[in-house]
């Protein structure tokens, strides 16, 4: 008797896991630990400091079309191997070669940014998308949830290695090279494209008509759609655009909070330990709202999983403003659902785009949707800056990421499922 061939879906989440944990991982937590030592040799100003960070954020969003594009014509695994060689090159420009405050914004904000675009966000999506249907939200908010635990573990981690190099930051990016390599041959070996290359089927599941979407019954028929989408068709829909609209809302949120959230802690009157122990927390949050919003888009109407999470800002916000010495739970209690509501929102962005418009479509679609919010949401920190300024506080700016988040729910209150034009024509052929 031939013997069932085990779905091969969770284990490529693992690899999956792994790739997101090391190409967004230590680029981003490392990265904050090698060049607050780098800093000791290559003068620069803290803007200029920051500025790579945010030319980082502005390459992983403006690279996400190309990586569309590069997943469409060579591949997922390919894709993952461009992104692991690119964090590797740029890695070892700042290793061997940085000496002055423009190789910093060369080497860490161009080219690590664009290979984090190219080895993080857009294949891993593709990815589950294609391979994931019932389980597929839990399935997206794991995969995405690696970079978050990756805080844990790389920064410490790294720092260790560095005081025991006496500093030597290049040693850093030295090590950031070596397990972009790693992340590299293990795209290459272990990501299949697709269920069908090793003969399986989505879930699974065995499809019940070949060369069609698999069957519906193992998921509720109005959380995802049964229509094949093309991107023209998807630009086309409002619910496409609202849903950008959204992820903008949730996305410059995030992008201030990292920017001026211990700023704020501590021109409160918080410890500085303590401010740090409310990033932790900020942190535990993403991991937890991932994995909420993924339960929750398996389970609920998307829209209305979004909703919830961006209502998460809303409160987070008000809390934020109410922060002082005396507060210190306060102070937690915000920094925690900012964490849950960016982790759940994202997580409820990248599925609702797989859930309305389907595998074929999506990675043009979260292409399009990652360089928006990214570079849209990039001004954040700039613009607190700007409020702070202005009125001597952060008060403002905590209501304007509640207003936007009132915005993002009101743009999901419309964002229903999209009917093509030829939905009945399609759907009688498919019967």
């Amino acid at each position: 008797m031939e013997k069932k061939q085990e779905f091969y879906g969770w284990t490529l989440l693992a690899v999956l896991f792994s790739l997101d944990f090391v190409n967004m991982g230590f680029p981003v937590y490392g990265g904050t630990v090698i060049n607050s030592y780098m800093l000791h040799q290559i003068p620069m100003s803290r803007s200029t400091l920051g500025l790579g960070f945010t030319f980082s954020n502005l390459f992983v969003g403006l690279s996400a079309t190309i990586v569309a594009m590069s997943i469409l014509k060579q591949g997922v695994r390919k894709t993952f191997a461009i992104g692991s060689a690119l964090i590797c090159a740029g890695s070892l420009f700042l290793a061997f070669f940085a000496s002055k405050p423009w190789h910093y914004l060369l080497g860490y904000g161009g080219i690590v940014g664009v290979g984090m675009g190219f080895g993080t966000l857009v294949p891993a999506g593709t990815a589950v998308t294609r391979w994931f249907k019932r389980y597929r939200g839990r399935a997206m908010g794991i995969c995405l949830g690696a970079s978050g635990i990756a805080g844990f573990v790389v920064a410490p981690l790294l720092n260790r290695m560095l005081e025991a190099s006496g500093g030597n930051w290049r040693v850093g990016w030295q090590i950031v090279a070596g397990v972009a390599v790693i992340s590299g041959i293990v795209a290459l070996l272990f990501i299949k494209e697709r269920p069908e290359d090793l003969g399986q089927s989505v879930d699974g599941i065995p499809e019940t008509e070949p060369g069609r979407q698999p069957r519906q019954g193992h998921a509720p028929r109005e959380l995802i759609t049964t229509y094949w989408w093309t991107p023209a068709e998807a630009y086309r829909t409002k619910s496409y655009w609202l849903i950008v609209v959204a992820g903008i809302t949730c996305q410059y949120p995030l992008f201030f909070f990292i920017a001026h959230w211990i700023l704020h802690a501590r021109g409160s009157g918080i410890l500085a330990s303590d401010a740090a122990w409310t990033m932790s927390l900020f942190a535990i949050g993403g991991i937890t709202g991932r994995l909420i919003g993924g339960w929750l888009m398996d389970t609920i109407t998307g829209r209305y999983a979004f909703m919830l999470g961006l209502c998460l800002f809303v409160i987070g916000s008000f809390l934020a403003i109410e922060v002082n010495a005396n507060a210190l739970g306060i102070a937690f209690a915000a920094a925690i659902l900012y964490g849950l509501a960016f982790g759940w929102t994202f997580t409820c962005m990248n599925t609702c785009t797989a859930h309305f418009f389907g595998t074929a479509a999506f990675p043009k679609l979260n292409g399009t949707m990652i360089l928006l919010t990214s570079v849209l949401g990039s001004p954040a920190g700039f613009i607190g800056g700007k409020i702070f300024d202005m009125y001597g506080g952060y008060a403002r700016a905590f209501e304007l990421n509640a207003l936007l988040a009132a915005i993002g729910i009101v743009a999901m209150a419309f964002a229903t499922m999209p009917r093509p034009r030829n939905a009945v024509v399609a759907e009688a052929k498919a019967a």
